[in-house]
């Protein structure tokens, strides 16, 4: 401590801001977080007096003790109408061990202690608005902690000093038995051992010296090693209040509070988050940044700072140009930091984790927009056409640059947006292509448990949409031939696995339609189905795709691909194939003249480096057989997704992400695949226009029936006719392009069937029963036969 500590006293103080300038970009890079928060001070009541303080203060006649649970409710609702994600309750310490009137109104609510009527506040915050809840009622015991953590993502309280001779009379904590630090300092590490997310503080100018803050520090280093839940420490400059016995004393100066952030730093390293208030440096509050922090802390657009009321927080805008004025950019948190929303089955309690990740991005901020795939609501933001690119493509992009990319915000994102769309039009043109597609999904019943799947029927899934169905190779053919005659020029089909299918089946299928439409070209079955299908007649992969080849299959969709890295299909699909089966499944499909595509399902339980290894994986694939016609991303659509409803997932990718993944996928991809396509279904029209300007040059197809995404929530499907989807994509600015499944030229007379196409009939989906199958005595799982 002695170096440590004599280095710190004798540096330059622009030298020591310059080095935690450095350590912070080591830890958050060029991202600067706040959390938008309301104020909700519970009770201003305190049992103990601090010198400095005008929050705590004794009762007034006719005033009551505490808000009441309504009043704490209508400030949550407007923090949630205002875009905010955390409800901050402050209160003073067990004032009903000081005053009669907190008892008895504490009595009055049925709870003996203020803590247990916070814990009642903080559930019906949490639950009735979403709001996550983070607590500061002073010193606890350990029971106290572990009956709050239920209702809490984070907690705090201020360590301020470890300096005990400011409790001694006439210092700043003369006569406040819970400011001593020893105590302090024994809720931070109960909390510690109970693993809640938590936060602490020093106060600076109080009367404590360098030498006393830098104790403070390496004490708060220590606890944050040790148990991991300190992952912010707040350093706030004191300021005299009129009314306090500390009002004659001088404000921390300027040059104090920046020395003291930028200690903060150097001692506690680069991942522990430095915060600053920047309400309390007024119109200085730029300057912060220069000291080192990367957190702003709670900024409220509802509420006042109820502790220091003199002093508004600048607004939001004002923090985002003070952040780009110095190559930083702004972005909204959680009132726990992304290192422990990564990992919510440690720290948070079960009753507080769904809450948790709604409210999550991929990256364990706060989303920064209501958008969510399927819902109708407005885009949040337009895509710029004019930022300088970023310049890396291909294989310059390996796993840390990707997610690097991934994590582009502001300008830095508009940069990727542009690098992704000046490479589509120097590759593929304006054109942007389209195919008039069937989509049949020939039954919804599955014996596999997908998480996000809200389509497939079975035992456990009778509260979603629709019976259980299964259409019968007549009807498969009859919408195949309605669609040639609408101009289609391909049918898709895929469906839930039957636990009665064989590969027959699938076999069936194909030759009837080949018989029925023969120049109809059949994309059909997911690597799920193919591995299904071979297995169960004891077949290997090239036989069975060599089969279906022959019998009239034209080309494979990379549906069930979801996410490719095993740590994420164990939690959505553990029983599906695996990375390595998926990619087998194409590569076979490939090395026998099929073509396939590769989807990724994003916004669910995954994280950016996830997206960064499946890119990879499809680029290795593609380097190897060559058989990718496109990359699909598919935004997970959350509302009746089991896994959503369960609490288990976020909800969808922001809007940010989605055009993030299209864009990133046309750099990382290039120039091995180079189609990339956008699903309007999951995006909507306003959100498919942005997209095009962000390195898609595809829509898909017109689909003509799509239930698969509707049964998970989607607003859009079923149908895009050939007369909007063009217009969609001239209103974009594009020029429109009918295609064939591997990207030819289709039939003119196809094309000119395809516009002012007859309604489709009613579909006829009999009900499963009807089909009179029978489920074999043994049921194939890829997961149970892996190596």
């Amino acid at each position: 401590m002695a170096d440590l500590s004599s280095e710190l006293l004798t540096v330059p103080l622009d030298d020591l801001m310059a080095e935690a300038r450095r350590l912070r970009g080591l830890g958050t890079g060029t991202l600067v977080t706040y959390s938008p928060k309301v104020f909700v001070p519970l009770t201003t009541l305190c049992r103990d007096v601090c010198g400095y303080c005008t929050f705590a203060r004794p009762p007034r006649r006719g005033e009551r003790a505490y808000l009441s649970e309504e009043e704490v409710l209508a400030i949550a609702r407007a923090g949630v109408e205002a875009g905010c994600t955390e409800a901050l309750f402050t209160l003073g310490d067990r004032p009903e061990a000081r005053y009669r009137v907190a008892r008895e109104e504490l009595a009055a609510h049925g709870c003996a202690t203020t803590l247990e009527y916070l814990a009642r506040c903080a559930r019906r915050v949490l639950e009735e608005t979403g709001l996550l809840p983070h607590l500061n009622p002073g010193v606890m015991t350990r029971d106290e902690l572990v009956a709050l953590r239920p209702v809490a993502a984070s907690m705090g309280i201020m360590l301020e000093t470890t300096a005990e001779r400011l409790a001694t009379r006439g210092g700043p904590h003369w006569a406040s038995p819970d400011k001593v630090p020893a105590r302090r300092l024994e809720t931070m590490r109960l909390a510690g051992e109970l693993a809640i997310p938590f936060t602490s503080g020093i106060l600076v100018g109080i009367g404590e010296t360098r030498e006393e803050r830098i104790d403070a520090l390496l004490v708060l280093r220590a606890l944050a090693r040790e148990h991991g839940n300190l992952r912010e420490v707040i350093v706030q400059n004191f300021r005299a209040k009129p009314g306090t016995r500390m009002a004659g004393h001088p404000d921390a100066p300027t040059e104090e509070h920046l020395w003291s952030i930028a200690a903060a730093r150097i001692v506690l390293g680069p991942d522990v988050h430095v915060q600053a208030p920047p309400n309390l440096a007024y119109d200085d509050f730029p300057q912060l940044l220069d000291a080192g922090i990367d957190d702003w802390g709670g900024v409220s657009p509802v509420t006042v700072d109820h502790v220091n009321p003199e002093a508004p927080w600048p607004q939001v805008e004002r923090l985002r140009e003070a952040c780009r004025s110095r190559g930083l950019e702004l972005a909204p948190r959680l009132p726990l930091y992304p290192e422990h929303v990564a990992d919510l089955d440690r720290w948070a309690d079960p009753a507080v984790a769904p809450a948790i990740r709604r409210a999550s991005d991929a990256q364990g901020l706060a989303r920064e927009d209501c958008w969510a795939p399927g819902a109708p609501v407005e885009v949040p933001f337009i895509v710029a056409r004019d930022p300088a690119p970023v310049g890396l493509v291909g294989d310059e992009l390996g796993e840390t640059e990707l997610v690097r990319l991934f994590s582009a915000r502001g300008v830095e994102r508009e940069r990727v947006f542009a690098s992704a769309d000046r490479l589509r039009r120097e590759t593929c043109g304006d054109a942007v292509t389209y195919v008039v597609t069937r989509n049949i999904q020939y039954t919804n019943v599955c014996y596999f448990r997908c998480g996000f799947c809200a389509f497939s029927k079975g035992k456990l899934a009778a509260n979603l949409r629709g019976p259980a169905y299964l259409v019968s190779e007549g009807e498969i053919v009859r919408r195949v031939e309605e669609a040639w005659e609408r101009g289609a020029t391909e049918v898709c089909l895929q469906g839930g696995i039957h636990p009665a299918f064989t590969g027959d089946y699938y076999a069936g299928v194909v030759s009837a339609i080949r018989e029925a439409v023969p120049r109809m070209h059949v994309h059909a079955f997911s690597a799920l189905e193919v591995w299904q299908g071979a297995a169960t007649l004891g077949l290997d992969l090239e036989t069975y795709l060599a089969r279906l080849r022959d019998l009239g299959l034209g080309s494979l969709p990379g549906t069930a691909a979801e996410i490719l890295d095993d740590e994420v299909r164990a939690v959505i699909c553990p029983d599906k194939v695996t990375t390595a089966q998926w990619l087998e499944v194409h590569g076979t499909a490939h090395s026998v003249g099929l073509h396939s595509n590769v989807t990724l399902m994003f916004g669910h339980v995954e994280r950016p480096v996830h997206w960064a290894r499946h890119l990879l994986r499809a680029r290795e694939q593609q380097a190897r057989t060559g058989g990718f016609t496109e990359l699909v991303p598919l935004p997970f659509v959350p509302m009746e997704a089991p896994i959503y409803l369960q609490g288990r997932a976020r909800r969808g990718p922001t809007f940010g992400e989605a055009l993030l993944l299209h864009a990133v996928a046309r750099l990382a991809l290039h120039p091995l695949i180079t189609n990339v396509q956008a699903s309007w279904v999951k995006l909507g029209p306003d959100g498919v226009r942005q997209a095009l300007a962000a390195g898609v040059n595809d829509l898909g197809g017109t689909l003509m029936n799509e239930s698969i995404s509707r049964a998970a929530g989607s607003e859009w499907g079923q149908e895009l006719p050939p007369e909007q989807m063009e217009e969609l994509i001239r209103s974009a600015g594009r020029v429109p392009r009918q295609r064939t499944t591997t990207y030819g030229a289709p039939p003119e007379e196809q094309v000119r069937r395809s516009f002012g196409a007859a309604p489709l009939a009613e579909p006829l989906n009999p009900p499963v029963r009807e089909a009179g199958l029978r489920r074999p005595a043994r049921l194939l799982r890829p997961a149970a036969l892996t190596g």
